[in-house]
């Protein structure tokens, strides 16, 4: 209902802001680390929100990036995962490390994350990847024409599509790149960086 929210940050408390917009106070809640570098009281600010509707409360997630909005909104698709548990994943978990440990079922790394255990981490990878292999399916799958080793470009890809791009654009981004001995999280890092240039 709300892709962001855009206005003056009126207060920073524990766990939430408050941004006026023509008046009125969004309630935002945030990761500590996002609410600390979003700026200063009286500040014209700009976060990507979930807003979620249940039967007892209305509440609205703010975040800094489209990216860490994606992972958050994959993370609560997860069952068993709630809204508390998926915004302190995001807090501290950049969502290009997340989508590479997913890809690579890297159990290790997500049960490094607070509240997330061996269960908990191998749900995550099982419905996550499942969800990926869904989009994948759906989408015109045509070839990079590049001399790599595509191991590397396909789970590239995978992760970028975790983190809410398509598999058209994610093509078209690199092939503007020199990829050779790029590593997949070179290639997901440098895929973002051009998707926040374009």
């Amino acid at each position: 209902m709300l892709a962001y929210i855009k206005g003056i940050l009126e207060m920073k408390m524990t766990d939430y802001v408050v941004i006026d917009v023509g008046g009125l106070g969004y309630k935002v809640y945030m990761t500590t680390t996002d609410m600390e570098s979003l700026g200063n009281i009286g500040d014209t600010v700009k976060v990507y929100t979930y807003y979620r509707v249940r039967e007892d409360d209305i509440s609205i997630f703010g975040f800094k990036t489209n990216e860490q909005l994606r992972m958050f909104e994959l993370l609560l698709s997860v069952s068993g995962v709630g809204a508390k548990t998926a915004l302190s994943m995001v807090a501290v978990a950049q969502p290009s490390d997340f989508a590479i440990a997913v890809i690579s079922e890297d159990v290790t790394y997500l049960t490094k994350i607070p509240g997330i255990g061996a269960k908990s981490a191998q749900r995550i990878i099982l419905e996550l990847k499942d969800k990926m292999k869904k989009e994948n399916t759906a989408l015109e799958a045509k070839s990079i024409k590049v001399q790599i080793d595509n191991n590397k470009v396909e789970e590239a890809i995978a992760a970028l599509q975790v983190l809410g791009y398509n598999r058209r654009e994610i093509e078209k981004a690199f092939a503007q790149l020199d990829m050779t001995n790029l590593s997949t999280e070179d290639l997901i890092k440098k895929g973002l960086n051009l998707f926040s240039k374009g």
